[in-house]
């Protein structure tokens, strides 16, 4: 047995060292809102943050995160990125379908972490790895950049 370190908390996880976070996440932990697209990394779906990068996380064996803090989207983040990417997603109408939208949140959070105010080439840079099949990505940018104003409004103040 491993200890994991999941939005937070401390979790015990009886898988097998191999297994690909995904499972654990949805399988072992009921933590559903992180989803399985593609299993070869390939589509964002299962986008999760490790030590604050995003990572896919179908393709990530439990070992190689042992000592490392996951967070998913359904972290309770009050006032924090996620909420307020979250927030601005739902204003401007991004989900279609919704399948891809917790990876695409978590890719937006984790670029508006590090920058809170990206350029256009700097947010289609940052979600390249995310596929959406209804094709948002311009309602994806929309709400980035509404994310990355209402950060940048309240740094001033």
């Amino acid at each position: 047995m491993v200890t994991l370190d999941i939005n937070g908390k401390k979790r015990p996880i009886n898988s097998d060292l191999d297994t690909p976070l995904l499972w654990v996440l949805r399988d072992e932990l009921a933590l559903t809102g992180t989803k399985y697209g593609c299993g070869i990394s390939m589509c964002g779906a299962c986008t999760v943050h490790m030590d604050g990068e995003p990572v896919r996380s179908c393709a990530l064996p439990v070992e190689v995160i042992k000592n490392k803090k996951i967070v998913t989207i359904e972290h309770k983040q009050k006032n924090g990125i996620l909420s307020l990417v979250q927030q601005k997603w739902l204003e401007h109408d991004v989900a279609q379908c919704g399948y891809c939208q917790s990876g695409q949140i978590m890719s937006a959070t984790a670029l508006l972490n590090k920058n809170p105010s990206p350029s256009d080439e700097q947010i289609e840079a940052a979600m390249s790895g995310n596929i959406c099949r209804c094709g948002t990505y311009q309602r994806v940018r929309i709400a980035i950049r509404a994310a990355s104003n209402a950060l940048t409004q309240d740094a001033y103040l």
